[in-house]
């Protein structure tokens, strides 16, 4: 045991690399490995990167620089190794191995390889593969939260995204494997249950011929989880079974993220999204009637190729209408290898930062009110961390969802990871602050 090397992780990206990041060190834990979180100390650092658009490759690439200057042995996975597998073993010598989206499970073998002296190249151009509850997992994120993929990969084109090249096609996993998993995670302690895949939605309908949302909501009615939050909702795909199921399912979250990326029919039809410029003002009306207590949160991007002012003042409209809890915008980003990525009537930068102000600032208060509304009301918190200065604890309630929204200050005592009561005292733009009841 003693001779083996030790292993840490560089995670970056999105949650659902982050699953991947976490079943890597439970196979080489299980295998024996010394995992560590301390980079310096480890013998070898897997980056788990992100292609997902240049400001995160630019990340990815800044980590592995720094490592490399550091001479430690690198070991890429991630969006980005399966994006550019041939450009980093070429620009980085220091890396041992290049480990594709769909073969991060070989992690031990590829660790064992490495260790006779081998490069290795483990990257399967069309993935397929999909963890489930039997493939061994180290949680890293904060205490009592963990994320569940339903699903792997997506069968949109939307012609900003290059996802479906780095991911491959849509692979659900059935009903009963993720309440398996979710049992597990339940017996773990853990208190809220974060269902991702890219398109949430959609989920089964490769397996099972139809989408099987609203069933596997039901389903994870029987587990002892409090809050079971649903990511990605895609607006067509809230039908009126999913919202029941929603409403009915009493561990589910009214709290729906829909990535609607624009309101304009135009700019929708440029981004290969025709059908939702049809369904946006309805479909959010018929959720508000169905889930009165809905918590909305979206995601725009600004600057698509083609964006008049006018387009964009349609935008401004909605969001006003609208009223969403929570918005992201994000600038357009260029993607080598996307139906965008060379598209006539580029916007430039300037004007896309200043469009992503101008669509925050009008957000901003309406975010800042939605916040107000709960100065005086008690909400149940789901306590995260301790600022070790103050004594201050830290948590969220159920209209944030981690790392995107905003984050509930309390005062009183409570145990990591425990859901307490808190009276909510002031509010502020994005954030809460109580103490406990």
């Amino acid at each position: 045991m003693g001779n083996k090397p030790t292993i840490a992780i560089s995670h970056l990206g999105c949650e659902k690399n982050r699953i991947d990041s976490e079943h890597m060190l439970g196979l080489l834990a299980k295998a024996g490995y010394p995992v560590d979180n301390d980079e310096e100390l480890a013998d070898y650092v897997i980056v788990n990167t992100c292609s997902f658009i240049q400001a995160a490759r630019e990340e990815s690439v800044r980590t592995l620089v720094e490592l490399a200057e550091a001479n430690k042995k690198i070991i890429i996975s991630g969006c980005m190794a399966q994006h550019f597998q041939d450009e980093l073993l070429t620009e980085l010598p220091e890396a041992v191995a290049i480990v594709g989206t769909g073969d991060y499970q070989k992690i031990v073998e590829i660790v064992e390889r490495v260790e006779t002296g081998e490069r290795v190249k483990e990257v399967s151009t069309d993935p397929t593969f999909i963890a489930d509850e039997n493939l061994p997992r180290y949680r890293t994120t904060t205490e009592g939260v963990a994320y569940l993929r339903v699903a792997e990969g997506c069968d949109y084109r939307c012609a900003f995204c290059i996802i479906p090249q780095l991911r491959g096609d849509q692979r659900s996993r059935s009903i009963e494997s993720i309440v398996a998993e979710a049992r597990q995670l339940a017996s773990q302690g853990v208190q809220e249950l974060i269902l991702i895949s890219q398109i949430t939605t959609n989920y089964g309908l490769d397996l099972y011929g139809e989408p099987k949302l609203a069933e596997l909501l039901r389903a994870l009615a029987e587990v002892d989880i409090p809050w079971i939050r649903v990511h990605y909702a895609y607006p067509t795909g809230l039908t009126p079974k999913v919202i029941e199921a929603i409403r009915e399912t009493p561990n589910v979250l009214p709290y729906l993220d829909l990535p609607l990326q624009h309101s304009h029919p135009d700019i929708l039809r440029g981004m290969n999204r025709p059908w939702q410029g049809r369904v946006n003002d309805g479909i959010i009306e018929r959720i508000k009637q169905a889930i009165p207590n809905a918590v909305l949160r979206t995601t725009f991007i600004v600057g698509f190729p083609g964006e008049t002012e006018e387009h964009f003042s349609h935008l401004l409209e909605f969001v006003k209408r609208h009223e969403f809890d929570h918005v992201g915008v994000f600038t357009f980003s260029a993607e080598e290898g996307t139906a965008a990525f060379d598209l006539p009537d580029p916007v430039p930068q300037a004007i896309m930062d200043e469009r992503r102000e101008r669509l925050m600032l009008t957000q901003q208060p309406i975010s800042e009110r939605k916040n107000q509304a709960y100065i005086g009301q008690t909400v149940d918190v789901l306590i995260e961390q301790e600022n070790p200065e103050t004594g201050e604890l830290i948590g969220r309630s159920a209209r944030f969802s981690p790392e995107v929204d905003g984050l509930v200050y309390v005062t009183g005592e409570a145990i990591l990871g425990a859901i307490v009561q808190v009276r909510i005292t002031a509010a502020d733009t994005y954030d809460l602050y109580g103490e406990i009841v």
